[in-house]
Parts: structure tokens; sequence; C-alpha cells
């Protein structure tokens, strides 16, 4: 018999078989539609879940894009605690090379002794538009001359914070690692009268070098100078001559990174600056490391050096227990040396917990 369909039996199964699959195809495509949408509405039982957010860092740094003309074309970073009351101190930190004040922050933890001590910090951070490694340009006469470069830039973040904050300009302090620790050594050359006392850690002198072929042999060996030498490079920095700030040396026995020739040639430059004998010292054993103290006419700490023991390159450190807030994590450059630089530097600039800050804190909880 002969068909009068258009195509054949075999020719229509076959047709069938295609719809079926895109039918089931399309049923497939549309419940999935339908399971995105009721996932996405909020329940009435059950609250919608919150999209997760970028994780903030740990310290709660905050950047501040304007703060005078910059011309060192730095970044700034803040950490003010809330409540903080006007006349409160500031500690500017300086980072080492490769790091950046965010990782610096987190090991070194002096936002948090900001929290628990009340007072406020500053980060300056290198851009690696001015430096491929990170390094502050300590070894650029352009960059460590007073009201110039990058040293000048530090000092407006501490006038934005003296402006933004009402901070005691009597109580500004300066630390920082390595090429850190050379530029706070500059910001005490040359800003005698801004800051009060400084940590120079595995850092270098102000004057070591001036170009990055003489910075290089000087992390190697310090330059051969006599104190009264290494003295009148900071002398010649400012206009002040008195009332020079207290300075606090740390370098660890087994950097080979930075000579611990640095820490002799800084010890001898600000024991010149003090009018101090190099054997007119105390010494004593802190936290199983030596300690050495200069003291001026009045019996205040003017300098003081700390050699940790069998410590390479970096922040000594001293991580708590795991019952206390976080501060002092191990990491790159930031070595558990059982010995917390940053806690020793803010109890001998005086960062104590104030009774009231205790107060407030007993009655939150």
């Amino acid at each position: 018999m002969r068909s009068h369909f258009k195509f054949s039996l075999s020719d229509m199964l076959r047709q069938h078989r295609r719809w079926e699959k895109t039918i089931a195809k399309a049923v497939k495509v549309t419940r999935k539609a339908l399971v995105s949408t009721v996932s996405a509405k909020p329940s009435a039982s059950k609250p919608a879940a919150k999209p997760r957010s970028v994780a903030k860092p740990a310290a709660g740094l905050q950047e501040i894009k304007a703060f005078g003309s910059n011309p060192g074309r730095l970044r700034m970073l803040r950490y003010v605690p809330a409540g903080l009351p006007k006349k409160s101190p500031l500690v500017v930190v300086l980072h080492g090379c490769q790091q950046t004040a965010e990782a610096y922050d987190l090991g070194s933890g002096w936002s948090t002794l900001a929290r628990e001590r009340g007072f406020a910090v500053v980060y300056a951070e290198q851009k690696r538009s001015n430096n491929g490694n990170l390094c502050f340009n300590w070894f650029r006469p352009s960059n460590v001359t007073r009201d110039r470069g990058e040293v000048m830039s530090i000092r407006q973040m501490v006038a934005k914070m003296a402006s933004a904050h009402g901070i005691d300009r009597k109580r500004v302090f300066v630390t920082g690692l390595s090429a850190g620790g050379a530029m706070a050594a500059a910001m005490l050359a040359t800003y005698p009268d801004v800051f009060r006392g400084g940590g120079v850690i595995a850092g270098l002198p102000y004057g070591a070098a001036r170009d990055v072929h003489r910075a290089l042999a000087a992390m190697k060996s310090a330059p051969e100078r006599a104190g009264r030498e290494w003295g009148d490079l900071v002398r010649a920095a400012s206009p002040v001559t008195r009332d020079f700030p207290a300075v606090s040396i740390w370098h660890g026995t087994k950097d080979h990174t930075v000579s611990l020739s640095n820490a002799d040639a800084l010890l001898q430059q600000w024991l010149d600056v003090h009018g101090l004998e190099a054997a007119a010292y105390t010494q004593s054993d802190v936290d199983g490391h030596i300690r050495r103290v200069w003291k001026d006419a009045s019996g205040k700490v003017a300098v003081e050096l700390y050699l940790i023991d069998g410590m390479g390159h970096g922040t000594p450190l001293k991580p708590r227990p795991a019952s206390r807030v976080k501060a002092d994590t191990p990491g790159p450059y930031m070595l558990d040396a059982g010995i917390s630089s940053s806690m020793h530097l803010a109890t001998a600039w005086g960062l104590k917990k104030s009774p009231l800050l205790s107060a407030q804190k007993q009655a939150a909880e």
C-alpha cells in the first residue's frame, strides 16, 4: 500500500525522537532556572545568606590619600583605635624591602598594641614605581634631606595625624626594619624636633651611603668612620642643636643581610650626638638577649642596644599565647626570637596601658 504522507514512517519516528530530546533539554534548563530563582529569594522562615564580603586587613589599616604635597610619592596608612582621646601618642612604622604595611603590621603587632595601650599608628608604604624591591630609598640624598623626598612625605603624614586627630606632638616616635630601619634613622636625623624617640631594627646609620653601589657595600660592612664623623652627619642634617631623640638599636648577631657592623656604627653615631662615652653603659639580660643602656646626665635612657643572639635578618618577635589577642606573628623577616621588639619599644616610650582604657575595656566586657 502506498503512503499518502510526504515523509516515510521511519523519517517520522526519527523526527519524533529529536523532538523528545529537545523537549527534555528544555525542561531540564527550565528546572535549573526555577531552582536558581527560588534559592535567590529570601524565605520567610530562613533568612537569605549574606553575600561573602572581601576580607579586610586584620589590622584595620586605612589609607589616607591626601596628606600634603607628598614629594616622595609614598602611601599613607593609619590605625586609630575607636574613641582615642586627643593628645594621644603616635608611632610611625616603616616596613622593610619586599614588605607591605599590612604584612609588617600583622607581624609586628603595632596596631594591636595601639588598641591595647591607647595610641595611633601611621605606616608609610613604598611604591614599586619608586623602588622595584619596595625598599625606602635611604641611600639617595634627594630622599633623606630635610624637607625633601621621602622624609618630607613621612613628616607630612605626622602633620596630617596632628591636624586630624590632635595627637600629642611631644610624643611622636618612629621605628623600622632594614631599609625601613635606615629610613627611621634618617627621620631621627633630619627631624629631631619632630620625634622624641626611635627604634632602628637591622638598619644602617644616617649617611652610610649616597647611591645604590655604596648602599650594597655598606650593608656588607659599615663604612669606617670615627664616632665624631658619624655624629657630624646627624648634626648637619637639621638646624636642631640639642634635645636629640632617644635611640634604640636592635640587631641579630647572625644577620648576613645587613652586617652587625652597622649596629656598631649606629651606636657610635648616636653616642656622639648625645655626648656619651662608649664605655659608660650598663648591661642586662632581657629574655635571653644582651641589652646595653647609656643614660644622659638627667638619668634618662638616651641610647640602648639590643643584640639578639643567633637571630638573622628581621624584626624580633615573641608570639603571644593562643588565649590572647594576636600580635607578633612570625613570617618573612618577622622572626620568633623570644623577645618582642614592638612591646619593648612601646614600653620604653611610655606607651603603657592607661587606667581609663582598662576601665573602658572591663565595662565593655
